[in-house]
Order: C-alpha cells, then sequence, then structure tokens
C-alpha cells in the first residue's frame, strides 16, 4: 500500500515502547504518532487520517479512561467518517463495547498479532473509502431541481446553496440579479426542491402586463366585472393554489396592486375583480427583480411594509461576467444544444472565439451569451466557430486574457485558474492539465482539494 493520504494512520499511545512497536508493525503505512489527547487532536487537524488506533488510557489520566473517551469523542465530532480502532486491555470489554457505541470502528484486546491489527486497519480503509465513493456517486445521481443551471462559479454554487436550504422552510423568496442571469431558473429550481414540487409553478411578468389589467390577471374576476368579463375567470395566484408563484419584475407592480398584494400576504385570502368573497389560497411567493427595492422604497415607488413582506429571504445572482470560468462553460453547452438543433453535431469553439467569450463583459448575461451562439452555429461555415462568426465587439486584444499559470497565483487565484480550465476545455481533465501545466493526477487532486467536481 502506498504511503499517502488515502493510507495514512494516527497511532495515538502513550507507552512509547508500544508505540514504536506498534509503528514499526504497520510499516505499509503512512502512520503518525500522538502520546496525548492534545497531540492527537493536532495530528488530526493536520494529517485528516481515515483511520485512528487509540488506547483509552492517557495522560493525565493514564490508568482510567476518561481522557481516551473525551478524545473519542472529539475525533468523531471533528470528523466523523474517521474510523477509530479502540486498542484495549485484558480486562477492557466493558470499556471497547462502550467505545464501539459511541462510534468507533472496532477493537482490539492488547496483547495484539500485528497481523491481526493489519488487517483490522485494512478492512477500515476499505470501508472508508466505500463511503467515500458511496458519497460522491449519491451527488452525482440524485435528482438535481437546480439542472437547467449550469455553473462552477463559487459564488453561483453558494446561491444553488441557498435555494436548497430555504426550498421547504415556505419563506417568501427574493431574487436579485440582472436581466439574463437566470432568475427564473432558480425560482423553477426552488419550487421542485420544495415538497410543493408535485403542483404548479406559475410565472406572470409584472411589467408585460397593462396596469389594468394586471390586476384581474393576478386575481382572476367575476363575470360581469367589466365590459367583456363573459365569464368567471381565475387568476394566477388562485391557479397556483398548493403550489409556487414567481412575481417577475416585481419592482414594476404598480403602487394599488402593490396594497392588494400585502394584503394577501398578510391574509392569505383574496378577492377577485367584481367579487365580494374571500378565497383563502395557499401559495408559496417567489418575486424577482434587476432593481434595487430598497432604493425604491427611500423614494416612494414601492411600499416598504410589502419590501419586508417580500424579503423574507433575498438572494443575489451574479451577473455573468463575475462568474468564474461560466462564459465558456455555458458557451459549450450551448454549441450542443443548439448544434442538435440545427442537425450540426460536429460544431465546437475554436481558440479565438473562447478568447473573445472569455473577455467580452456580457452585459445581457446569459441570454445575450445564448442569442450569440445561437447565431455563430447557424453562421458558421466550417467545422469550428471563430471570434468573427460570434459577432462580438473589436478590440478584444486590448483586454487581458485570464491566467492559467499555476505557478503564478495563489489561493483564490489558483481555484480560478483550475475552473477556468476545466470550463475552456469543456469538462476534459486532461486538455485543462495541459492548460494548466500540471499532470492529470496533479489536476485530479487539486479538483479535490479544491472541492470541484
Amino acid at each position: 500500500m502506498s504511503s499517502d493520504k488515502r493510507t495514512q494512520v494516527l497511532i495515538v499511545e502513550d507507552d512509547l515502547a508500544l508505540q514504536k512497536q506498534i509503528k514499526w508493525s504497520l510499516d505499509a503505512f503512512d502512520a503518525v504518532t500522538a502520546d496525548d489527547r492534545e497531540s492527537a487532536l493536532n495530528q488530526l487537524r493536520r494529517h485528516a487520517p481515515p483511520v485512528v488506533t487509540m488506547d483509552l488510557g492517557l495522560p493525565p489520566d493514564a490508568d482510567g479512561t476518561a481522557e481516551g473517551f473525551r478524545l473519542l469523542e472529539q475525533t468523531l465530532a471533528a470528523a466523523p467518517d474517521t474510523k477509530v480502532i479502540v486498542l484495549t486491555g485484558q480486562n477492557g470489554e466493558a470499556n471497547a463495547l462502550k467505545a464501539v457505541a459511541m462510534g468507533a470502528y472496532d477493537f482490539l484486546a492488547k496483547p495484539f498479532e500485528p497481523e491481526v491489527l493489519n488487517l483490522t486497519i485494512e478492512r477500515a480503509f476499505r470501508l472508508h473509502e466505500l463511503q467515500r465513493e458511496n458519497q460522491r456517486l449519491q451527488a452525482m445521481h440524485q435528482p438535481d431541481a437546480l439542472g437547467g443551471l449550469v455553473t462552477r462559479d463559487p459564488q453561483v454554487l453558494r446561491v444553488c446553496r441557498t435555494i436548497e436550504k430555504v426550498a421547504n422552510s415556505g419563506a417568501t423568496v427574493m431574487l436579485l440579479g440582472e436581466s439574463g442571469t437566470g432568475k427564473e431558473v432558480l425560482a423553477r429550481g426552488l419550487h421542485q426542491s420544495s415538497n410543493r414540487k408535485g403542483e404548479r409553478f406559475v410565472a406572470i411578468n409584472c411589467a408585460a402586463i397593462p396596469e389594468n389589467l394586471l390586476e384581474s390577471e393576478l386575481f382572476g374576476y367575476e363575470k360581469g366585472a367589466f365590459t367583456g368579463a363573459a365569464k368567471t375567470t381565475v387568476g394566477k395566484i388562485e391557479t397556483a393554489h398548493r403550489g409556487t408563484l414567481m412575481l417577475d419584475e416585481i419592482g414594476d407592480l404598480p403602487m394599488p396592486l402593490q396594497a392588494k398584494l400585502l394584503r394577501f400576504l398578510q391574509e392569505r385570502v383574496i378577492e377577485r375583480v367584481g367579487g365580494r368573497q374571500e378565497i383563502p389560497v395557499d401559495v408559496r411567493i417567489v418575486c424577482a427583480t434587476h432593481q434595487d427595492l430598497k432604493q425604491l422604497t427611500t423614494v416612494a415607488r414601492f411600499r416598504e411594509d410589502l419590501y419586508y413582506r417580500l424579503a423574507e429571504i433575498v438572494v443575489q445572482i451574479p451577473p455573468l461576467r463575475d462568474r468564474v470560468g461560466d462564459p465558456a462553460l455555458l458557451a459549450h453547452a450551448f454549441v450542443r444544444r443548439f448544434s442538435q438543433e440545427q442537425n450540426r453535431r460536429s460544431l465546437s469553439l475554436s481558440e479565438d472565439a473562447l478568447r473573445a467569450i472569455e473577455v467580452h463583459r456580457w452585459p445581457g448575461n446569459i441570454r445575450e451569451l445564448e442569442n450569440c451562439i445561437k447565431r455563430a452555429v447557424i453562421m458558421a461555415e466550417g467545422n469550428q466557430i471563430t471570434a468573427d462568426d460570434l459577432g462580438l465587439p473589436l478590440g478584444l486584444e486590448d483586454v487581458a486574457e485570464p491566467s492559467l499559470d499555476l505557478r503564478a497565483v495563489r489561493d483564490e487565484a489558483e481555484k480560478k485558474a483550475v475552473i477556468a480550465a476545466l470550463s475552456r476545455a469543456n469538462g476534459n481533465v486532461l486538455k485543462a492539465a495541459e492548460m494548466l501545466g500540471v499532470s492529470r493526477p496533479t489536476l485530479y487532486d487539486l479538483m479535490h482539494r479544491l472541492g470541484l467536481k
């Protein structure tokens, strides 16, 4: 077994002679040692070993077990996946069973056979690796309500985690971001992640409907309520009963309707236009806007009390220009989609096209990029989409291309470089490793350390 983090074992033993003996018998592993609780915790934090062998009798209570049990509890709290093998005295079965009940993997009585200890550690390592692989596969194959969102950017990934956390809370969510950043995709993902996913998702754009029609669209109307009202019609709020209602461009909602929406949020009942009956409605509200609603409240264009009703959870969506690696990643995805639609299966992006995509500011965000790629797929004459096919503004050479040299960047810059390389290479690890000037195993190690899939 090679000596690396995957085969590392921590030996916690205050008897230095026995500690040396155990380490010698575990020559197939990368063994680190500790002789008390404090040093063991330091080694645990420093090396994160998958397996720990532990004597319960540790100083200053070498004849008792209190310090050992305290270390076991702290180890499992800090690293729940760690496999702890407890080494006990001849008459320590009660303590061993207590340790297993607390979460220890196994126990061995002293004196033990080196072959038995090695076999126990091997089994612990294999179980640890199987559990890690199972977690990875579950994360890959679980139903993804946010599957419509393509990203590797840490900011957007944090937004996704927020959406998943609040999905079942029932709280009203406000999505803030520029036009074209994917607010409706996130709203639908919120609905699909919630316990309302079996019901309807209804969206209405408050800026796209004339003011005199918006009230009846939202709240519905009774027969004869106005000229042309030939029958009773259910509004969007009622249609979304038990489901989710997205109010897009909520900042454009007229003031009279703001008061009526506020009453609905407070009472959870509506009255149709021309009607007198109060109708209870159970609906989750998600609103979205590119405007600064807080600023609108200061100039009396948006009700402050409504703002605080809607802003129970506020999610800020970053623009495409601030998402590390996402322009290239999205471009690859759009090329695949539109190539299939246009029956041009062999199309790909050239290097100059990728550079153009990376340095463009994308004021229209994802919607602008989507339209740009669709036009390029239609217009491209060869098997590659070039910068000319994209039709982006000239002067790209004056903008610095993001550095992909890992030796020139540190910490956060290193993560950005890896993300950018993977995005440009469309997820091909070998190509990304060549761009970064590292080997493929090194890049896999980096991706694992940085938490990238």
